[in-house]
């Protein structure tokens, strides 16, 4: 019986053709013939499309174009921005014509010192750029002034009842105020708010 067993472990160590190792790639574990790996070809090769993180105060779309444009053709830059005040968030996105350019500015500019930062560039795959991440790129944004919007708030007109809405929430937080001041031990008249007694609109009644 040991014989057979010893004989047939040779026959399996020595039966195995080399053509048969060199094409299985893994064996399934819910058993099977060994299979092999589909070859799946680099999606970073034919990409165009580079992040870059960490971009310095100053180094706007103009500023990277003039600056990329010596690596190659640049079809599109988009650097994100606040929607409220339009300031840079320090990371945007390049696309150039050509993925080896592409290639290269990744290799060569990853961990570039620039104005005092390193910048952080990386390609992005195809299939994981988003399909809205160009949208509106060639609208000049202009950022809302919203010194004039607060302002213009501020000084409209109200109603009586707007106003005392306002005038009741001035008195809230000084007297709010006061209890601070009061816990903590300082001795502070605090000056009487000017304007808080509102007199109250006469009713007109009209006679048929």
């Amino acid at each position: 019986m040991m014989k057979r067993v010893n004989k047939g472990s040779t026959q399996l160590t020595t039966a195995a053709p080399k053509d048969y190792e060199a094409a299985a790639d893994f064996l399934p574990l819910e058993g099977g013939p060994a299979r092999k790996l589909p070859i799946t070809e680099n999606s970073e090769n034919k990409s165009t499309v580079l992040y870059i993180g960490r971009i310095p105060h100053g180094f706007y779309e103009n500023e990277m174009e003039a600056f990329f444009k010596q690596f190659g053709e640049i079809k599109r830059i988009r650097i994100a921005r606040n929607r409220k005040t339009g300031k840079s968030k320090h990371f945007g996105f390049i696309q150039f014509a050509s993925p080896e350019v592409a290639k290269i500015v990744a290799e060569t500019m990853h961990n570039y010192l620039l104005f005092e930062h390193l910048l952080q560039v990386q390609i992005i795959p195809p299939e994981r750029v988003h399909p809205k991440l160009w949208k509106g790129v060639n609208r000049f944004y202009k950022p809302l002034d919203w010194v004039r919007i607060e302002r213009k708030r501020h000084n409209k007109e109200r109603t009586f009842e707007e106003h005392k809405k306002l005038v009741d929430g001035i008195l809230k937080r000084d007297q709010k105020r006061r209890r601070k001041i009061e816990a903590a031990g300082i001795e502070y008249e605090c000056p009487e708010i000017v304007g808080s007694d509102v007199p109250a609109p006469k009713k007109i009644k009209f006679e048929d």
